[in-house]
């Protein structure tokens, strides 16, 4: 071990698309190429707080920033599409209340034009005032406004907590789904694409578990004792291995145009609700922090959402593509059993993510790129793996059509999911108002020839795992086991491991 330990710390550690140097000018390099951005004032847009690109309020139906706030839910499309959107929850085994929500919808609807009723009696009288009155006149005016702004104050918070009930009832219904997914539980998915075949072992196998043991990679017992089951250390070859899958996958994805990331890994419950999750439902996969409005990150795609929220970005900037790093956690709520042990389902994992904002007519296409993406890395580190169509029943909320990775895992002698690719289209972009500005031609208005701004319209977001590490070393040291106890490293990630390319038991 020692031996490889010297050799780890000769190898140069660049950005570069093929390993990472500490030497400066290729790292200038790098950022040149691959984190400039298109617009030099829309990266500092991107990652500051300040206003939106264009100077453009998100609504212009209100002053009130908190209204502005608001998921912008197309409530009457749901109501005119009743039958199709209640099909779809059915689909999905959704436990969505349609009724609930048009209910309140048509509450809400029938309030607001009493309130826009009494403002327009509220300006009539204003206007009444405005001009010659006999003092009595005057004097029933004024008392007649007064009670009308008395009611409409009352009538505009009756209006804002339905507005708030509705949002909140709201946030269960689904994504509409891709014509094209099959119906059912997940034995209903359908399979894609197949690539490669099981490998053939002359030899009793072990699973990653006893390989983690005999080659002193892992420590789930200290870990138990220290933080609680499904807790794991890394340790000797396989904290190499982790560094290796995660620097490899990075620098592979950079080569199609992905700006990379590190995410804060609390974020506010609010941003996870608007990326269409449940951070405090029951049999949540969210751990939030007690006394606080905050949570842990399941998954890099929460944080990346966010960056973006409440903005209006150009069309010239489309798309956006990040890979971005982080550890994520999972209270892993229901699972058990021989099938979830050792790294296969844990509750903090380190993560490569991608996320793209796209227009909504290329949304289906960087569907495919993603999903090609991830099986150019998977068939590069020579995986059997197949690509699922996932059935209705399982997808998120927030996801129109999801591709899902399964990579044969010979010492659990099944397939495991490795990956996913959802398109999830304008689902989280109205609740996190991230719109576009089409680069469309000035149109004149009829006011003195004043030229009016095409109107916007939401992105489409998709997100895809490119690395999960647990689940890449489960498939790795299982695939590549050898009879005398060894496990092969994959030659792709070998110039990230100092060259190390076989992990050997350790000399007792």
């Amino acid at each position: 071990m020692g031996l490889h330990t010297l050799r780890l710390a000769t190898v140069p550690l660049t950005f570069t698309t093929s390993r990472l140097f500490l030497n400066p000018s290729p790292t200038l390099a790098f950022f040149s190429r691959y984190v400039q951005p298109r617009k030099p004032s829309f990266l500092l847009r991107a990652f500051s707080n300040s206003t939106a690109v264009q100077d453009t309020p998100l609504t212009q139906t209100s002053s009130d920033s908190s209204a502005a706030r608001k998921a912008a839910i197309d409530f009457k499309w749901i109501r005119d599409n009743k039958e199709a959107v209640e099909i779809n929850i059915k689909n999905r085994n959704s436990n969505a209340d349609l009724e609930a929500v048009l209910e309140l919808y048509e509450n809400m609807v029938t309030l607001q034009k009493e309130v826009e009723g009494i403002r327009e009696e509220r300006n009539n009288v204003a206007k009444k005032m405005k001009g010659k009155l006999e003092p009595s006149e005057r004097e029933r005016l004024a008392e007649e406004g007064k009670s009308l702004k008395e009611s409409l104050a009352t009538l505009e918070e009756d209006l804002v907590k339905l507005q708030d009930e509705l949002q909140h009832v709201a946030r269960s219904i689904p994504n509409m789904t891709h014509p094209d997914v099959p119906v059912g539980g997940e034995d209903s998915s359908a399979v894609r694409k197949q690539v490669g075949s099981p490998r053939e072992f002359s030899f009793p196998i072990k699973d990653h578990l006893q390989l983690g043991k005999d080659l002193d990679l892992m420590d789930f017992d200290s870990a138990a004792e220290v933080s609680g089951s499904k807790f794991f250390y890394l340790k000797n070859e396989a904290v190499l291995l982790e560094m290796a899958l995660l620097n490899w996958t990075l620098s592979e994805v950079m080569k199609k145009g992905f700006t990379p990331l590190t995410t804060p890994e609390i974020v506010r419950s609010s941003i996870v609700e608007k990326c269409g999750f449940q951070p405090r439902g029951d049999n949540t996969q969210v751990y939030s922090i007690d006394g606080t409005d905050q949570c842990l990150i399941g998954t890099a795609e929460i944080p990346v959402g966010g960056i973006h929220m409440d903005s209006i970005l150009l069309e010239s900037a489309l798309p956006l593509k990040y890979i971005a790093f982080s550890h994520c956690f999972r209270t892993e709520a229901g699972a058990a059993g021989a099938a979830t042990k050792g790294l296969y389902r844990v509750h903090q994992f380190s993560k490569a993510e991608m996320f793209v904002l796209c227009r909504p007519e290329d949304s289906e296409s960087f569907h495919n790129e993603l999903i090609q993406i991830e099986e150019d890395l998977f068939t590069s580190l020579g995986l059997h793996f197949k690509t699922l169509d996932m059935a209705t029943a399982d997808l998120g909320a927030p996801a129109y059509r999801k591709f899902d990775i399964e990579a044969w895992m010979p010492g659990l002698g099944r397939f495991g999911e490795i990956s996913s690719a959802s398109n999830c289209t304008d689902y989280q972009s109205r609740r996190l108002g991230i719109r576009f500005r089409p680069s469309e031609p000035l149109q004149t208005g009829s006011k003195k020839g004043k030229a009016n701004l095409p109107s916007t319209k939401f992105v489409h977001t998709l997100n895809a795992t490119a690395c999960a590490v647990p689940r890449m070393m489960v498939c790795l040291l299982e695939n590549y086991q050898q009879e005398d106890g060894s496990a092969v490293v994959p030659e792709p990630l070998r110039p990230f491991m100092g060259g190390i390319e076989v992990i050997k038991p350790k000399l007792r």
